[in-house]
């Protein structure tokens, strides 16, 4: 990488915290050696305090742009210039683009999530989708997949932080799309189970499972599961999760973590920040390969 960087490298960066076990550095560095491109991806661990600052210097270093993730992509949408429509329905960012001082804020996680399945041969058009998680990555999975034509989505949450967020995401999608929402309280366990059982595919979309949760899954009794359905935890640090371990003692048949969402989101900002493809197929065979 040394070889590439000199006085015209662009920089763009990744916001989050935590965000050091992130595996993005690497893929968007070995995209850009891959197609020859000047430009260098950096992690910034970056709290909610110090995201003003931190957004602030995306104009002051006239960076490309950056990638946000957790706790950062609701809280920086006040903080930015414009929003794609796409992002201004999810109200949530997870990568900004800088253009001559301007940031418009999108987010790809929800297309990442819906082309990763797309990539595994797998359609959830049409059917049930259980969905525990109603922050920015829930959120951008639940009204993509309303988009895409999901059928019926039961989102499950705490009643926390998020829950006010996960009743506008059932409003959103009621309203706007031809799905079916409907929200839940994640302590009811019996309906959670029940849910669970009448779906095609159960995805977790919070952080228990990554550290320091990494010991930890929402469900843990492998009879909740159907071998014929589709388990997907969006943590991809650890590579497997304790739900997909419980999944699998189930005998689940597809069972993923979230590395092809990951691949694809990140594919989607890519092309955002350079106008290149990128070249998803070397990335995954580079990366992901076991």
């Amino acid at each position: 990488m040394t070889t590439r960087i000199d006085g015209h490298t662009i920089l763009i960066g990744l916001m989050a915290y935590p965000i050091r076990h992130s595996m993005s550095p690497t893929m968007h560095n070995s995209a850009f050696e891959k197609l020859d491109l000047n430009y260098a991806y950096l992690a910034f661990e970056i709290t909610n305090d110090e995201l003003p600052n931190a957004i602030e210097a995306i104009r002051t270093l006239d960076m490309r742009g950056s990638n946000v993730s957790m706790p950062n992509k609701q809280k920086v949408i006040p903080l930015l210039d414009k929003l794609d429509p796409a992002a201004e329905l999810v109200g949530a960012v997870n990568t900004i683009v800088n253009d001559n001082g301007v940031l418009t804020g999108y987010t790809t996680d929800g297309t990442g999530f819906m082309k990763s399945l797309e990539d595994e041969n797998l359609d959830i058009r049409g059917e049930k989708m259980v969905l525990t998680g109603a922050g920015g990555a829930g959120t951008a999975i639940a009204i993509q997949a309303a988009l895409d034509g999901v059928k019926e989505i039961s989102i499950f949450n705490q009643k926390d932080s998020l829950w006010e967020n996960a009743q506008r995401n059932v409003a959103i999608i009621n309203e706007k799309t031809n799905c079916k929402a409907t929200l839940f309280d994640l302590s009811d366990q019996d309906t959670f189970k029940n849910e669970i059982a009448d779906g095609l595919i159960y995805c977790d979309s919070t952080g228990v499972g990554m550290k320091p949760l990494e010991d930890l899954s929402l469900v843990n009794d492998p009879s909740w599961f159907r071998k014929d359905m589709i388990v997907y935890d969006t943590v991809y640090a650890p590579r497997t999760t304790k739900l997909m371990k419980v999944a699998e003692t189930a005998g689940v048949k597809h069972v993923f973590n979230g590395l092809g969402m990951m691949l694809e989101q990140g594919a989607e900002a890519f092309k955002l920040w350079t106008g290149e493809d990128m070249p998803t197929d070397y990335i995954r065979d580079l990366l992901f390969s076991e």
